[in-house]
């Protein structure tokens, strides 16, 4: 089977369980953001990861890709019935996550920069590419192009990859840089 097909010449991809679709479409923006967090997730995990910290990503990779399954499936087609489904405890498991993770921490008095490791600054990026790609799929949510439970779970995704990149610091002896602002000139 070959990589390439042409069929996307023209501007247009086809969706898992049928149809074709402009590749500027809602949906498409939407399942490609999301590749691409899934993508900066596996460049953070190439880095000088924690263990415990790579294991939780690539279970995040994982889920990742059903999340732009359904994402790239049209409710109500036939094949929407076999891809797999968001699981509530996805967000569950999140939350206790970062729970955990917060014990390890001081609480936070200022905003603080993204930076400090190689593999915090790479969890960083991908919390940033996390808040874009929630913002496709509310897009997409508006238009009928995608379901709730995506966006709940990609916007707790992004307060996790927040907290993971502090913890990254942290184990490795780097404080988070805080967010001085300058004081407004007189």
């Amino acid at each position: 089977m070959k990589i390439y097909t042409k069929t996307g010449d023209s501007g247009e991809t086809g969706l898992f369980g049928g149809g074709r679709v402009r590749k500027d479409s809602v949906r498409v923006d939407a399942y490609g953001e999301v590749d691409e967090l899934n993508a900066s997730l596996g460049l953070a995990r190439s880095l000088s990861m924690p263990t415990d910290l790579d294991a939780l990503l690539l279970r995040l990779q994982d889920q990742l890709f059903t999340v732009g399954a359904v994402l790239a499936t049209p409710v109500g087609t036939k094949a929407s019935e076999h891809i797999p489904r968001l699981k509530p405890e996805w967000v569950t498991d999140m939350e206790k996550a970062i729970d955990a993770f917060e014990t390890e921490l001081s609480p936070m008095t200022h905003f603080i920069l993204p930076g400090g490791s190689q593999a915090a600054a790479a969890l960083h990026l991908s919390r940033t590419v996390c808040r874009r790609a929630e913002r496709r799929v509310v897009a997409a949510m508006r238009e009928g192009e995608a379901q709730q439970e995506v966006v709940a779970y990609l916007n707790r995704l992004s307060d996790l990859l927040f907290v993971m990149a502090r913890v990254a610091n942290h184990r490795v002896g780097i404080e988070d840089v805080k967010w001085i602002p300058e004081k407004p000139a007189k």
